[in-house]
C-alpha cells in the first residue's frame, strides 16, 4: 500500500493566484483547529513558539486539520535540530523558524530539516507518522518535496539581512513579524509605526529580489490590506484566541451594564 501526502505551502504558494489568508491557531486545542480548518481560509499556523502546545498537542491538531482542504504550518520555539525533527516526524510538512537574523542562521535551519548528506535531519521515517510508518514509497529519498521551510524575520539586524537569507538555498518564504521587529527598533506595541511600516515594506522588497515569497502578521484589516497592496503573498489575519477574547469581550459590553466604562457591577 502506497499513500500519498498533501502539498506543501512552498505548492500552494506557487499554485495559487492570489495571496493565501490565514490565521493563528495558539489555543493548543485539536477542536479549535478543526473548526478553524472548515473556515474556508486557506492555512493555519499551529504555534509552539507563544502557545501551550508540546509534540503532543500539536500532532493532535494535525490530524484533526488532515481532513480539511487547509494547509496546516507549525512555528517551532527556535530552530533547534532536536526539535525540528521531532515535529516533522510528526507529519509536518511546512515548518515556520522564529527569529532567524542572519543568511547563516537560515543555513543552519535548512540543514536541520534535509536529511543527509545535504543536512543533518535524523532517520526515523520508519517510526514517525512523517511517511506513515513507510507507507509513503520512496519518502527518504524524495523527502525535500514533502518538505518546506519558511524563516521569520522579527528583528532590525534581520531586516538589514533579508535579502541574504531569503536568498538562502531551501529557505521557501519569508514572514515577517512586526510585533518583534518593532520591539527591536525600540517601539515596543507600536507594530503600525511609520518607522516599522517602512522596515516591514523593504523586507518585501528586499525578499521578493531574492524571488522568494513573502508574508505577514496583521490582525488589523486594514493594515492587513495595506501590506497585501503592498505585494505580500500570505498573511495571518486573525487568532484563535484573539477571536473568543474579543468576541467574549463585546457581549460583556452589551450585555452586562457598566462593562465598557470598566463599571462591570457584581452578581
Amino acid at each position: 500500500m502506497s499513500l500519498r501526502l498533501r502539498p506543501t505551502f512552498r505548492a500552494a504558494l506557487a499554485e495559487s493566484k492570489r495571496a493565501l489568508a490565514g490565521m493563528w491557531v495558539c489555543s493548543g486545542s485539536p477542536l479549535v483547529a478543526e473548526i478553524a480548518a472548515g473556515s474556508g481560509l486557506d492555512w493555519l499556523l499551529l504555534d509552539m513558539e507563544h502557545a501551550p502546545n508540546g509534540l503532543e498537542s500539536v500532532l493532535a491538531q494535525l490530524q484533526a486539520v488532515a481532513a480539511y482542504p487547509i494547509t496546516p504550518v507549525v512555528r517551532v520555539p527556535s530552530a533547534d535540530p532536536v526539535v525540528l525533527k521531532q515535529v516533522l516526524d510528526l507529519g509536518a510538512q511546512t515548518i515556520l523558524v522564529p527569529m532567524v537574523n542572519s543568511a547563516a542562521e537560515a543555513e543552519a535551519a535548512v540543514r536541520a530539516v534535509r536529511y543527509p548528506p545535504r543536512g543533518i535531519r535524523g532517520v526515523g521515517s520508519a517510526l514517525g507518522r512523517s511517511a506513515r510508518w513507510n507507507r509513503v514509497a520512496h519518502y527518504l529519498p524524495q523527502a525535500e518535496d514533502h518538505v518546506s521551510l519558511m524563516v521569520q524575520i522579527e528583528s532590525a539586524d534581520a531586516v538589514t539581512a533579508a535579502a541574504e537569507i531569503a536568498a538562502v538555498d531551501g529557505v521557501d518564504g519569508v514572514f515577517v513579524g512586526p510585533s518583534d521587529l518593532a520591539a527591536s527598533m525600540g517601539l515596543l506595541g507600536s507594530q503600525t509605526h511609520p518607522e516599522v511600516l517602512r522596515a516591514v515594506h523593504a523586507t518585501f522588497e528586499a525578499v521578493r529580489s531574492a524571488g522568494k515569497p513573502v508574508g505577514v502578521n496583521a490582525f488589523d484589516p486594514q493594515v492587513a490590506q495595506d501590506y497585501l497592496a503592498a505585494g505580500a503573498q500570505f498573511v495571518i489575519v486573525g487568532a484563535d484566541v484573539a477571536l473568543l477574547a474579543r468576541g467574549s469581550e463585546a457581549l460583556a459590553a452589551r450585555f452586562i451594564p457598566g462593562e465598557e466604562s470598566g463599571e462591570r457591577s457584581g452578581y
